[in-house]
């Protein structure tokens, strides 16, 4: 009898694994990415693991559960509360998230940026009925347009001014002229894509409590994970978060977005084995990307397929021209959700279905015109 169960339990297993996958397009995507790479490049098992940035992983976690326990509090909704009866057009409260994203992002990264704006979206969305999947888009795109400011932006922006020896204040003065002018055109696609219409607050009837201690923990803590994660701290700043939180407030790592975090990893073991094949190693090479103009169009492009930090990676062994190719990875965040990984947090944190159609009908026609600015500016 015993025997029998097993026999069936693996099947189901196996079955309610398959329909979660379905369910999620990236999720398929980077398992077929890794049965392919392994098919063709196949790497020993127990090595894949080491693929992973975990400092990444462990800071993300540890976002997921502070920014929860935020949500949980109660705070954002008062926040959006307060927020809709000082702003009364959907346009002009797009055009603030989108100042706002951008500017957290040039300080906080444009992850964590993230992680503060989008949940502000959505209680924003529960009180006034607004266009929420386009929201997402355009604070996705400025957290992708602000970080490119400052070395504290992004990833690839950290790696390339370590590359660069160049001090701070210089690396945000080259910088300066993209951001700008992304910024700029992003401004425009947000006032194109919402109406000057006034808010509808009918469905602000209830009073919004927020429990205090559950907000000051969270909030307090969110700035202390922050500063351990920047000091390579992440590690032991989620055993401590996580562990917290269990003993006091379970629900809030319970109900964490768990299948993000899965899709983290695997997409730095499938971007890292893709970025580490002989045969792309070679492609670069003959491709000679010696002249800005060459070093700026790999980076944008090769970012597309890789997204923009193992792009920076890979490119940087062919190139010493660091400002063309910080240029080209930068604008390599738009275009496919692939290109920036805060693209797939931003959709994420939306819990929105059907989202990555109208992303991508945002996002490749603005990779497109980022790529013409970039070029003149290179």
């Amino acid at each position: 009898m015993a025997d029998y169960n097993v026999k069936h339990s693996r099947p189901d297993l196996l079955a309610r694994i398959w329909r979660t996958i379905s369910k999620e397009p990236v999720l398929a995507i980077l398992v077929l990415a890794l049965v392919v790479l392994q098919a063709v490049h196949p790497r020993p098992l127990q090595s894949l693991s080491g693929l992973v940035d975990r400092q990444t992983v462990f800071t993300l976690a540890g976002l997921l559960i502070l920014t929860k326990a935020i949500e949980l509090s109660g705070f954002l909704m008062y926040a959006a509360h307060r927020l809709v009866h000082h702003i009364h057009a959907e346009r002009t409260l797009a055009l603030l998230l989108v100042a706002l994203a951008a500017v957290l992002s040039t300080v906080l990264t444009n992850d964590v940026a993230l992680f503060a704006v989008v949940p502000l979206a959505l209680s924003l969305h529960w009180l006034a009925s607004l266009p929420i999947k386009r929201l997402v888009i355009v604070i996705a795109l400025a957290v992708n347009a602000g970080s490119i400011l400052t070395p504290l932006g992004n990833p690839q922006n950290l790696f390339l001014w370590q590359c660069s020896g160049v001090a701070f204040g210089a690396f945000v003065w080259a910088l300066l002229p993209l951001c700008a002018a992304l910024m700029a055109l992003l401004g425009v696609v947000t006032i194109a894509m919402f109406r000057a219409t006034p808010l509808d607050l009918s469905g602000d009837v209830e009073e919004h409590h927020v429990d205090r201690v559950l907000c000051g923990v969270g909030v307090i803590a969110f700035a202390v994970f922050i500063a351990l994660a920047d000091a390579h701290h992440a590690g032991p700043a989620l055993a401590v978060v996580a562990a917290g939180f269990l003993l006091w407030r379970r629900e809030v790592v319970l109900k964490i977005d768990w299948l993000l975090l899965l899709i983290f990893v695997l997409m730095f073991i499938v971007l890292r084995s893709a970025a580490a094949l002989p045969s792309i190693h070679a492609a670069i090479a003959q491709l000679g990307i010696g002249t800005p103009v060459r070093a700026y169009a790999a980076g944008a492009v090769l970012s597309q397929g890789i997204s923009n930090v193992p792009a920076a990676i890979v490119l940087a062994e062919f190139t010493k021209d660091w400002l063309a190719l910080a240029f080209g990875v930068s604008v390599g965040g738009f275009g496919i959700a692939i290109g920036s990984l805060a693209n797939l947090i931003a959709v994420r944190l939306s819990g929105e279905k059907g989202m990555w159609m109208p992303f991508h009908m945002v996002s490749i026609p603005f990779w497109i015109v980022a790529m013409v600015i970039g070029w003149a500016l290179v």
